[in-house]
């Protein structure tokens, strides 16, 4: 594979391609069907090595960043969006681990996961905040060498599959200011952890966002990502961009399966009257050629804010911002109009390109929603504060 990008890029995008060839593809339909975790798919990402792509090179991972997670994402996702969103997920988890990782953390869960052992995610939605996601009422007590945790999280996807979580609290008071939040690793045994309900999603169906519910949950205080206080700077550092450009590939692979299935529509499907194609006709040719490049020119944002975040450019937020929210109308608009051109076949129950259709539009209501993305991109751009 030549992509233009690096070389081991490459070798990992190959080793996606086959991983989803041979597992992800074959079973994404019973993914979506039966609101199915997809564990087959991530049982080999894992034994291909691909769980590691975001923990250090040193404890045996990839140590790749934004281009990876989202190039990979997006393989998966043109065969199954709740597998790409479970990987992804887990990766994004990863980064913010790896961000300020100690010794313990490092050996503990960064070795687990880049030798495929140990799969993590985040937990950071609540109800009662919505899609201000950087706000958690999850509240921490010290005690002892330990933390108390009580609260409750949602859509933590997932749930009930990862071995750990990353949780986000307001700080103890005995140590911060008030206001002041913290991040930390919940492990899925913590006793007073416990998941609630089962995933039933009108998108994204397999990949378990579930309720947790944290009541006096005791957390070794080790397991405390960097100091008390830190969360806002791991939301916007490391979970902001990491998530972000996940979530971005995703909707890039499903605006890219969108396309392929209105082409293979207009190449194939033959009139018997006339003995001519769909495509024959010129109306059809002008809406697949804007389809095109409306998909070119999302993936080409989407590299461009991955290239710029990985460098560390000044400019590079704003591109990150607009990334989730064009790959994911281009993904709605794309899955839109091969609807249309997939005429009634589409419009089965369970068709594949009616999964498309479901799945991008959960990139609307995700948070940060499409709506909130824009509004911090025009923030972002005139330099004014994103909250």
């Amino acid at each position: 594979m030549h992509t233009g990008f690096s070389r081991d890029l490459d070798a990992l995008l190959s080793l996606t391609h086959r991983v989803v060839a041979s597992v992800t593809s074959p079973e994404a339909r019973a993914v979506d069907e039966g609101c199915r975790w997809p564990a087959a798919s991530m049982q080999a990402f894992a034994d291909a090595g691909l769980m590691g792509l975001q923990a250090p090179y040193e404890l045996g991972g990839h140590g790749q960043g934004l281009l990876a997670l989202s190039m990979v994402t997006a393989a998966i996702g043109e065969a199954c969006p709740s597998s790409a969103l479970c990987f992804g997920m887990h990766c994004v988890g990863t980064a913010v681990i790896a961000a300020k990782a100690t010794d313990f953390q490092r050996e503990r869960y960064l070795r687990a996961i880049a030798e495929g052992r140990h799969i993590t995610t985040l937990a950071l939605s609540e109800s009662g905040t919505g899609a201000h996601f950087y706000l958690p009422a999850t509240r921490l007590t010290r005690a002892g060498d330990d933390y108390l945790v009580d609260g409750s999280k949602q859509f933590v996807t997932n749930g009930g599959h990862a071995d750990s979580y990353v949780v986000s609290s307001i700080a103890s008071e005995a140590q911060c200011e008030r206001g002041d939040f913290s991040c930390l690793i919940v492990d899925a045994d913590t006793p007073g952890a416990a998941f609630h309900g089962d995933w039933q999603g009108f998108g994204m169906r397999g990949n378990s966002s579930r309720s947790l519910r944290l009541e006096a949950a005791r957390v070794p205080a080790t397991n405390l990502l960097g100091a008390e206080g830190d969360q806002v700077w791991y939301v916007f550092e490391v979970v902001a961009p990491y998530f972000l450009m996940a979530m971005a590939g995703t909707y890039l692979g499903i605006a890219k399966s969108a396309l392929d299935a209105a082409g293979e529509q207009l190449r194939n499907r033959r009139f018997e009257h006339s003995g001519t194609v769909l495509g024959d006709v010129e109306t059809m040719q002008t809406r697949y050629a804007a389809m095109w490049t409306a998909y070119q020119k999302s993936k080409a944002l989407v590299i461009t804010a991955a290239q710029k975040g990985d460098r560390g450019d000044p400019d590079a937020l704003p591109f990150i911002l607009a990334s989730k929210a064009d790959a994911g109308d281009t993904a709605i608009a794309l899955a839109n109009d091969a609807m249309s051109i997939c005429g009634g076949s589409a419009y089965r129950e369970n068709s594949r390109v009616g999964q498309m259709l479901r799945d991008a539009r959960a990139s609307h209501v995700m948070s940060p929603t499409t709506d909130m993305l824009h509004i911090w991109t025009g923030r972002a751009l005139l330099g004014m504060p994103l909250l």
